[in-house]
């Protein structure tokens, strides 16, 4: 019972009070080390109360959680990993089931019977009387009133050249869902980590829209106080005004895309919406870098999708294998061994001496196949062709992956030229900006100079945002497209 409460901590821990779990799992430790009893109520009743102050917590208390225990939660709690992971089991049962096939089968029969009306068969009646006229026949009765019978078989395959083909092919197959179930959790990872990097630049956008907000709110009191000492005109105040309230509107949309975008992760991860969430990454701390080496060492084998096929091509010949060893015999032996009862009293019914006679035999079969008028070379034929086109599926997976990673690599290329033209164009920006304020400050520089450096800045604000983002995703689509994305 002491584990089980400590199991239940331990699941939780992440997401409830650290030095209350800590203070309560020392009070068990203590408590067992004293050697006192638990009382079993009272500890489902611990148990349960630790699953309800956790399940409130989860619901209120936000998570924090970096990248990498992003990934781990969504393979934990994916249904698509789950479903793949079934499939797994659903293929290691086959493997057990194509095996059961060479292993003894054993059948055990028993019958019995009363007959309320017993049946007549007619004889000739001479038989019983010789002086019966010819062609009279009598009636007798053969059957005992009651009949039973009681038997075990066991067969047992010898040899069957299809029989061992399939357990070759049950392992393939359960290798191939193995591979499904990797392909699974990369498109999971590919999603998470996309979702991820656009939840962290959701907050920077709001924090940016925060910050745009507040420069054109102090640049309006300012142009407000020029206006009521007569240094500025009605209609400077009205631009800023403008201004103003288009940076209240962008604040608002970032808000609410931000909400979007976390929703969007929390989806991909499968967490419940109302789960409240932290990240614990942040921009400065992810790297958007592109290493040639990698793409020099890279194997077609290296995709799990080549790998797949291979594993295709590998079940294709032995479908193949399996229809030509049909020609093959097959052997099979057997042993049964049993007993028939027949008795006219109930009393008998148990008598296994004297209303009981036992019987046994033992043999073997041998099923060779002649002629089957060609059915099996026709199916060789259409599984050869079938190969033919898994190898024709090779050259054009080898040349869809080359095509990827061109393209991921371009594009992952021109993203980090965008990013770095993008980051010093906001410098400049900034910069501009900067100067238009202060020269505006003191007399020699226009108001709408300053809200043309103003919407200068916050559209190359947005434009390195974007182009991060883009960056950070074509990082996804290369690690992916070489095949590396969970390493």
């Amino acid at each position: 019972m002491i584990n089980i409460i400590k199991e239940s901590f331990r699941k939780n821990q992440k997401i409830t009070n650290s030095i209350f779990c800590h203070f309560l799992i020392q009070s068990i430790n203590q408590l067992k080390a004293m050697n006192l009893k638990f009382n079993i109520l009272f500890g489902v009743q611990v148990v349960l109360a630790i699953n309800f102050v956790f399940g409130q917590s989860r619901a209120g208390d936000p998570v924090t959680l970096t990248l990498e225990e992003c990934l781990n939660y969504a393979f934990e709690n994916s249904d698509s990993i789950k479903n793949a992971i079934i499939d797994q089991k659903i293929a290691k049962a086959q493997v057990g089931e194509t095996r059961s096939a060479g292993l003894p089968q054993i059948e055990g029969n028993a019958s019995m019977s009363k007959s309320y009306m017993m049946p007549v068969q007619l004889i000739p009646a001479e038989f019983f009387d010789p002086s019966a006229p010819p062609g009279t026949f009598a009636p007798v009765q053969f059957s005992p009133t009651y009949t039973g019978s009681a038997s075990v078989q066991w067969d047992q395959m010898i040899f069957d050249g299809s029989y061992f083909v399939g357990l070759q092919a049950a392992s393939t197959y359960q290798e191939l869902s193995s591979k499904a179930a990797i392909k699974t959790k990369i498109d999971v990872a590919e999603a998470v980590t996309k979702a991820y990097y656009a939840a962290l630049v959701a907050q920077e956008r709001i924090a940016l829209a925060e910050e745009n907000f507040r420069r054109l709110d102090t640049l309006l009191r300012e142009t407000s106080i020029m206006h009521e000492n007569g240094f500025a005109e009605r209609i400077e105040v009205s631009r800023v005004t403008v201004e103003r309230n288009n940076a209240k509107v962008e604040r608002q949309k970032a808000e609410r895309a931000i909400q979007l975008a976390f929703a969007l992760l929390k989806f991909q991860m499968n967490m419940p919406l109302e789960q409240s969430l932290v990240l614990g990454d942040n921009l400065s701390q992810i790297e958007v870098s592109f290493n040639e080496a990698l793409i020099d060492e890279f194997e077609y084998r290296d995709r799990i999708e080549y790998s797949q096929l291979e594993t295709n091509k590998a079940l294709a010949e032995l479908e193949l294998k399996n229809i030509q060893v049909q020609y093959l015999p097959k052997l099979n032996a057997y042993v049964n061994i049993g007993a028939t009862m027949g008795a006219n009293e109930s009393s008998q019914l148990f008598d296994f001496k004297n209303a009981w006679f036992e019987n046994g035999a033992f043999g073997a079969s041998l099923s060779l196949p002649i002629f089957d008028g060609l059915n099996k070379s026709y199916r060789i034929q259409q599984r050869k062709l079938a190969i033919q086109k898994t190898n024709n599926s090779f050259n054009t997976l080898r040349q869809n992956i080359d095509l990827s990673i061109a393209q991921s690599r371009i594009k992952l290329q021109d993203n980090m030229e965008m990013l770095e033209a993008s980051r010093e164009n906001m410098g400049l920006a900034r910069e501009v900006y900067e100067v238009s304020r202060i020269k505006y400050q003191e007399g020699v520089g226009s108001n709408i100079e300053v809200i043309d450096a103003e919407i200068a800045y916050q559209q190359a604000e947005t434009n390195y945002y974007n182009a991060l983002y883009d960056a950070l995703a074509a990082q996804v689509e290369l690690k992916k497209a070489l095949g590396i994305l969970l390493d």
